[in-house]
């Protein structure tokens, strides 16, 4: 699939005409984003990957605008955001340790000041043009709160993920959607392995307090214990390689199969590149792969799907990092005879 510009330019008063072109950009056949160099996944491991670019606290609120609705009513920008998270985390977990915020953005929109509107390109000024990112994911870990997990060190981790393509700007101010996500964090590789009860999939809100208050019910609702242990039993049950083998061959079928029939088996969300990536994965990964043993963990293709799932575009790669924790658990109880009728399809 060739690379495609993530970039568009737009002038003051056509908010709305970007949003729908934003539209008709990022359409359902665009499923997957850009890798980027094994070297630098190995070097600097990010909580997602695909077309994103790192991003400051700092620059977002010095280099960036913040967008308004059609009747110019601002939006809550993404520094509002992820302030009012980091209050609620550090409200609710008084006195613990926590780690720097990392910001990963894409779908950069430029556009110009209204005193700019009849220059041409090349007699652009800095101070005549603007910015902002449609989409920012951010997550900060507790030091503190660490714990051993199947040989991998893990830390509690929170964050959120904002996309701007999902409001409608062009029209009055409307409640704006957020997701908010806690959950545990494997150091070695960044991936973030969320579950039902960690993750706020759809948050819609009118102000920012609403955020505030409703970061705090899902901290509240959230036992970090009790979700460690059941992401650390998914290391007791194994996988053969033939397992594997039929799992992906399963997953490949999968997304060919007619809606009718869809609709019997569990929802799996990934695309081909991602299953194609887990795959690799498999023979390549020095933490979860094979590494010269005859079988993997669910545990072990969890973290694989996970890795995979890093390549998604912000606005699907909450969900399909959840997905992959209730496939891995849904594996492991049709291994173990619990769930043959569900997930036993994959096995089949």
């Amino acid at each position: 699939m060739e690379t495609m510009t993530n970039e568009l330019t737009v002038i003051p008063g056509t908010i709305g005409m970007m949003t729908r072109m934003m539209d008709v950009i990022n359409t359902e056949e665009i499923e997957d984003a850009v890798i980027v160099s094994e070297e630098e996944q190995e070097e600097h491991p990010n909580f997602i990957e695909s077309n994103t670019s790192g991003i400051t606290l700092e620059e977002l609120e010095s280099n960036c605008i913040v967008p308004s609705f059609g009747d110019n009513q601002l939006t809550i920008s993404h520094q509002t955001f992820i302030h009012r998270i980091e209050e609620a985390a550090r409200t609710y977990f008084t006195g613990e340790n926590f780690g720097n915020t990392e910001i990963r953005v894409s779908h950069r929109i430029l556009g110009r000041v209204p005193g700019a509107l009849t220059k041409k390109k090349e007699e652009l000024k800095p101070e005549d043009e603007t910015i902002y990112y449609q989409r920012m994911a951010f997550c900060f870990h507790i030091r503190s709160m660490s714990r051993m997990m199947n040989g991998e060190e893990v830390h509690l981790c929170i964050g959120g993920v904002r996309s701007l393509n999902e409001e409608n700007l062009y029209n009055r101010k409307s409640p704006e959607k957020f997701k908010i996500f806690i959950g545990w964090r494997v150091k070695v590789c960044s991936n973030l392995m969320l579950t039902n009860d960690g993750l706020t999939g759809r948050l819609e809100v009118m102000s920012d307090a609403d955020i505030y208050s409703s970061a705090l019910r899902l901290f509240q609702d959230f036992n970090p214990e009790q979700n460690l242990r059941l992401l650390e039993n998914l290391g007791r049950t194994k996988i053969s390689q033939e397992q594997f083998c039929q799992i992906i061959g399963r997953l490949r079928l999968y997304q060919a199969l007619p809606a009718s029939q869809l609709g019997e088996l569990p929802k799996v969300i990934l695309g081909d590149s991602n299953v194609n990536a887990a795959t690799k994965g498999y023979i390549e990964n020095p933490n979860f792969g094979l590494r010269g043993r005859g079988n993997i963990s669910c545990w072990d293709l969890m973290q694989l799907l996970n890795d995979a799932a890093k390549q998604s575009y912000i606005d699907k790669f909450l969900e399909r990092n959840r997905n992959c924790t209730d496939f891995a658990i849904g594996i492991q109880k049709a291994l173990n005879g619990e769930d043959a009728e569900n997930y036993g399809w994959f096995l089949s």
